[in-house]
């Protein structure tokens, strides 16, 4: 299986929805076959609320598939 590594960072990660839209794209690439790396970044100062806003989505995301995140 190849690997593919992917990048994202500052707009492209500024909103949750943009983070779900991320996931989103990863997850098509792990369904077409590939062992995804990704590597997130974020502008100066917006780490934090980076960590909070993909916490948000995950938690999303696990509740519409009637998941836990432990």
């Amino acid at each position: 299986m190849p690997y593919l590594v992917q990048k994202f960072g500052g707009t492209s990660l500024a909103t949750v929805a943009r983070i779900q839209r991320v996931a989103r794209y990863v997850q098509q690439e792990v369904k077409a076959g590939y062992q995804v790396v990704v590597v997130v970044s974020a502008m100066a100062g917006f780490t934090n609320q980076l960590a909070e806003w993909v916490t948000e989505a995950s938690q999303l995301q696990l509740k519409s598939q009637n998941m836990t995140l432990f």
